[in-house]
């Protein structure tokens, strides 16, 4: 995840404790979808598929702070 971004990651992993908490956060919906996948972690169809979605959502949270951050520091 965000691969070409490890230094921003890592200084607002640092910084920022909202980013922190989306950043666990989506390591552990990560970690329940991959349980549910491999029928470690027995879910619904239902609740997969939200589970899915809000990893996303909060990955997408995390790309618009990094790019936030990108730009103060191109200032």
């Amino acid at each position: 995840m965000f691969e070409h971004d490890q230094e921003i990651v890592h200084q607002l992993l640092a910084e920022n404790p909202d980013f922190k908490d989306l950043y666990d956060k989506h390591q552990e919906l990560n970690e329940q979808v991959d349980k549910a996948a491999h029928g470690v972690l027995p879910l619904d169809d239902v609740t997969l598929e939200k589970m899915k979605k809000e990893k996303l959502w909060v990955k997408d949270k995390m790309a618009l702070m990094i790019e936030r951050h990108r730009r103060s520091v191109a200032r």
